[in-house]
C-alpha cells in the first residue's frame, strides 16, 4: 500500500526518504562530523564521545581509522585549521555556524594531511556533509572556501 495515501495534511508525518548505501569512508566522515560538533559544543573529551557513539552503535560499518584520525586531528589542530580557513572567510571564524565550521575544519585537515585522497573527492565529501547537515545553501559557501584552500595547499595537483 502506498504510504502517501495514509497521510493527511496537518498530521505532522514525514515521508520516509530512501537513501542509497554510502561507503564506509563517507559514513566515517558523517559520524566524525557529529562527534566533532558535540566536542565543539560541549568540550567533552573525544574518547568519551567515541565511547558514547560506540555504545549507541554509530561506529558500526565505518572506516574506524579515518574516523579516529579525523576526530583526533581536528581536535588537536582546531586552532591551526581555523588559521588556514580564516583568510578566505567573509567574516570572523567565531561567527561561522558550528556545523559549517566543523565541516571546513575536516576539509582543511584532509586537504593538508591526506595527499592520497584527490582534492576533488575531499571537497565533494564536505559539500555533501553541508547539504545533509548544514543550513540551506551552506554547501555553496563550504565549497567556495575549501576550493580556495585547495588552490593554496594542492596547487601542484590542481595544475596537473
Amino acid at each position: 500500500m502506498d504510504i502517501t495515501k495514509k497521510i493527511h495534511p496537518g498530521q505532522g508525518q514525514e515521508l520516509p526518504i530512501e537513501e542509497k548505501q554510502v561507503s564506509p569512508r563517507t559514513q566515517s566522515r558523517r559520524v566524525a562530523l557529529q562527534a566533532l560538533y558535540q566536542w565543539q559544543l560541549n568540550a567533552e573529551e573525544p574518547a568519551i564521545i567515541t565511547r558514547q557513539f560506540s555504545e549507541a552503535g554509530l561506529l558500526n560499518d565505518i572506516d574506524m581509522s579515518l574516523f579516529n584520525d579525523l576526530v583526533s586531528q581536528v581536535v588537536n589542530q582546531a586552532e591551526a585549521l581555523d588559521e588556514v580557513i580564516s583568510p578566505f572567510l567573509d567574516r570572523s571564524i567565531v561567527r561561522i555556524d558550528p556545523v559549517e565550521k566543523t565541516i571546513m575544519r575536516i576539509g582543511a585537515y584532509e586537504l593538508q594531511a591526506k595527499a592520497e585522497i584527490p582534492y576533488k573527492v575531499i571537497i565533494n565529501e564536505c559539500v555533501e556533509l553541508a547539504k545533509r547537515f548544514g543550513a540551506d545553501e551552506s554547501h555553496k559557501y563550504v565549497n567556495g572556501i575549501l576550493d580556495k584552500i585547495a588552490q593554496q595547499v594542492r596547487a601542484i595537483e590542481i595544475e596537473g
